[in-house]
């Protein structure tokens, strides 16, 4: 399980995004992070979607860690699909029966919706855990909110928390793993007996993982403590973020289609 979730692993690449500036991919993705909730046109979605594709072959992502980063939301995307076509009730009427009336608007929205999500999880493996390594990213974020120091935010503290979370992620995938197949050796059965008798079952795998959790970060403390971390105080980067001309191209290409299309979508309206 823990080598089909790609998301907060990094996917060592020379690629053109993997070397473009973190700072210009964390704007990007607050950028088109915008974009994909504003727009609704299944022209405009196209085309962002042709745009997401070639941020994909600039990153050198394979097909099978495409798969991995969008299979888990697959199902959460599937259920945002069939609430919305339940919810909404506009448009031309193509079934109804009692309670449940199901449009061809309510279809395409619903649809649009999934699409969003996938879209989110895409540009977000893509543009920042895939090709950009936690301690970059971190450096990224602190760089970005350095301003906020001025009314006392802790900048540094708060990058540092979001960069060891996504660190955890596979991390906590893989200890999940283990103790499934643990608990399976016992006799365990994950699969079988209705849904309360599953969710009962999976007290057994959440309860050992939360200790393992609360282990892990007591030893992380512990190893910051005895390295004599002190905050970001102080601190020099070994390796520091240079801002290149290559990266401001980039930065603007990018930022320029994301605003195209929603101006075509503006105008499709």
């Amino acid at each position: 399980m823990s080598k089909e979730i790609s998301l907060g692993r990094y996917y060592p690449a020379h690629s053109f995004l993997h070397d473009t500036d973190p700072r210009v991919k964390t704007i990007l993705y607050a950028v088109y992070l915008v974009a994909i909730f504003i727009i609704n046109q299944p022209i405009t979605i196209g085309v962002l979607a042709g745009v997401i594709i070639l941020q994909l072959i600039m990153a050198k992502i394979t097909p099978s860690i495409l798969w991995s980063t969008v299979k888990p939301m697959l199902p959460l995307a599937l259920f945002i699909f069939v609430i919305n076509i339940f919810t909404i009730r506009q448009g031309d009427v193509l079934f109804s029966w009692k309670i449940i009336t199901i449009t061809g608007y309510g279809i395409e929205k619903a649809a649009i919706m999934a699409v969003r999500l996938v879209f989110l999880i895409i540009s977000t493996s893509v543009l920042l855990t895939l090709t950009t390594t936690p301690v970059k990213m971190s450096d990224a974020l602190e760089k970005l909110f350095a301003p906020l120091q001025v009314i006392k935010v802790p900048v540094h503290e708060m990058a540092m928390m979001m960069s060891i979370a996504l660190r955890f992620i596979p991390t906590l995938a893989a200890e999940t793993e283990k103790i499934m197949k643990a608990q399976q050796s016992r006799g365990a059965d994950y699969d079988a007996g209705n849904f309360i008798n599953k969710v009962k079952g999976y007290i057994t795998v959440l309860i050992p993982l939360f200790v393992s959790s609360f282990r892990r970060a007591d030893e992380l403390a512990v190893a910051m403590d005895a390295r004599c971390y002190r905050g970001g105080n102080g601190r020099t980067k070994l390796n520091p973020l240079k801002l290149t001309l290559r990266d401001v191209l980039c930065g603007i290409m990018f930022t320029l289609l994301a605003v195209l299309i929603v101006l075509i979508d503006f105008s499709l309206r």
